[in-house]
């Protein structure tokens, strides 16, 4: 997947002179083909990784489409505050390349693996956050990144990954219906995807047909998909900490869709709070002062 990346970041470079791609400390081989093209657009940002994103923003400011590129939870966990202010906040144009994510570095141990970015990157207003399950669906993935403006984190494998979605059609927030089945629903979220495939068709031997859902779109979510499931069991599986993650953000959707709602969240919503003000006053503006609970209760109770 990896190789994919960097082929596909090329040739979209050569026709997009706005982009620019940072590297920390990682692909020097990789992006031989890239730095020999353009190498002036070419920066190996060392292990500085917060200070990468704060570049990245830099030029994205200047009207350039820079793409950070790294092991994901040195680019995700690393930098969030970089991320969150720099990048999100002022709204910056900025993609954000985990490769090496979920289990793909599992044997180097915890400084390596990567459980909890889709639940960080999720929470960001204005950030999306895409999982491509095989190398074509990440080069479809990237190209649709450049034609819009918003933050995006891309979440990547490494190698290896067998071809699953190819020749298949694409929609860059629409998830992929990849087999039927009437028993159980399977969402997969990423490089997964093979296992789920695997898993139905043995199910399938059994008796049990599940469909089979390939979601690279995380953030945003398919609503459209999620509404037309069956009352049959929904299972999401991703390579991430079951908290917080891909499945997480299922249960949110699924929770809201019963009539009326069986869980009704209050929070702070999925924004920046641009208007300063004291802390019961930003209370107040967010719906979760007392007055607000009570205003929530009483409608969801008539």
């Amino acid at each position: 997947m990896r190789n994919a990346f960097a082929d596909e970041i090329l040739k979209l470079a050569l026709a997009d002179e706005r982009i620019v791609v940072l590297s920390g400390d990682i692909g020097n081989r990789l992006f031989d083909k890239f730095k020999a093209a353009m190498p002036e657009r070419f920066h190996n940002c060392g292990v500085a990784e917060a200070n990468m994103i704060s570049l990245a923003a830099g030029l994205a400011s200047s009207g350039l489409r820079p793409v950070c590129y790294t092991i994901t939870p040195f680019v995700t966990t690393r930098c969030l505050e970089q991320i969150k202010l720099d990048v999100c906040y002022h709204e910056m144009p900025v993609t954000i390349v985990g490769t090496g994510s979920g289990l793909s570095y599992a044997a180097l141990g915890s400084t390596h693996h990567s459980f909890e970015d889709i639940a960080i990157m999720r929470t960001l207003p204005g950030m999306r956050v895409l999982a491509p399950a095989d190398a074509p669906e990440l080069r479809e993935l990237l190209r649709a990144t450049f034609e819009q403006s918003s933050p995006t984190y891309l979440r990547i494998g490494k190698k290896g990954e067998p071809i699953l979605t190819e020749g298949r059609p694409f929609h860059p927030n629409r998830w992929q219906l990849l087999r039927e089945g009437r028993d159980a629903t399977i969402l997969s979220c990423g490089i997964i995807l093979e296992e789920a495939l695997d898993a139905a068709e043995f199910l399938s031997k059994s008796g049990i047909h599940a469909a089979v859902w390939n979601c690279a779109s995380v953030k945003p979510l398919d609503v459209e998909a999620l509404s037309s499931f069956s009352p049959a069991p929904v299972f999401t599986v991703e390579e991430h900490s079951i908290l917080g993650g891909f499945g997480s953000a299922v249960a949110e959707f699924i929770s809201s869709r019963f009539s009326p709602p069986r869980v009704h969240r209050l929070g702070i919503p999925d924004e920046f709070l641009h208007d300063t003000g004291e802390q019961h006053e930003s209370r107040i503006h967010c719906g979760i002062d007392s007055a607000g609970i009570v205003k929530a209760v009483t409608a969801a109770l008539r």
